[in-house]
């Protein structure tokens, strides 16, 4: 029998561990000593580099609906502490040193969370969707990600009009999963982020034009039956195209997926590899 880790114990246990991470990484940060991005401003950067929205109200099985009117609540009070953000060179972007702890206090609602592989609920649910967002403007960018965390292992829900390929996401916890993005570039970059009734927005902006273009895209991608389990399998890759000539400068695997899924099968297809 695998024993149990101390934060597995009791709800207390749990709540020691995750104080002790949060001072951890106070300290780590502070020895450090990393140039963090926080300068804001209202003035747009000229150069448009990758703008996405995504639907802030999803069908996810059988989700309450509350978690999710609760999460676009929970976004709209977040959007703001990001919106306009600079990253000029040399700095780094982390989420929650411009986000925050996030309380009740502050107006966060219970929304829709992930915990052990188990869709659950917490107050300021739905940041991962934030940083969803942020990452997937990051990967069309030649900024360096220095932190990311994944949900690892799952597929949780089954696809609905999905815009991203799956294994792009973000996870992150108050503050010791941050996600976290460095400029080693000459060039400064700026982040805008607002919410609509309808979706969470954003826009990567720069003071210059790239050279150079990025695209991210699955392949293999498939569903297949391990030992009376199915997984989702595939590859994304990230590719850097020269927008001068079209030609193909780079090919980057990003990641390889194997994935266990948590919602009904049927309808699938799926391949049998036992």
């Amino acid at each position: 029998m695998k024993r149990k880790l101390f934060c597995e114990y009791s709800p207390l246990t749990y709540r020691i561990a995750v104080k002790k991470n949060i001072i951890a990484r106070h300290i780590k940060d502070f020895f450090e000593f990393k140039k963090f991005a926080t300068k804001k401003t209202d003035e747009r950067l000229p150069i448009v580099i990758y703008q996405h929205k995504s639907l802030i109200r999803r069908v996810l099985g059988n989700v309450d609906m509350t978690l999710q009117e609760n999460k676009a609540v929970n976004l709209s009070i977040a959007a703001p502490k990001v919106n306009g953000v600079l990253i000029r060179p040399g700095e780094v972007f982390s989420f929650w040193k411009l986000v925050g702890k996030i309380t009740p206090l502050k107006g966060y609602k219970e929304g829709l969370t992930i915990s052990n592989a188990k869709v659950a609920s917490g107050t300021g649910g739905g940041m991962c969707q934030f940083t969803n967002l942020i990452h997937w403007m990051v990967l069309h960018s030649p900024l360096e990600i220095i932190e990311h965390h994944h949900h690892d292992g799952f597929d949780l829900f089954p696809d609905y009009n999905r815009q991203i390929p799956f294994g792009t996401g973000t996870s992150i916890m108050y503050n010791y999963l941050d996600y976290r993005v460095k400029n080693n570039t000459n060039n400064t970059y700026q982040l805008v982020t607002y919410v609509t009734d309808t979706y969470l927005c954003g826009e990567l902006r720069a003071t210059q034009e790239l050279d150079v273009k990025y695209h991210v895209s699955a392949d293999n991608e498939c569903f297949v039956r391990e030992n009376g389990v199915v997984y989702r399998t595939g590859f994304v890759y990230l590719k850097c195209f020269d927008k001068r000539t079209g030609n193909l400068l780079k090919q980057e695997c990003i990641r390889q997926n194997h994935a266990k899924v948590m919602y009904d099968t049927d309808g699938l297809d799926i391949i049998d590899k036992n």
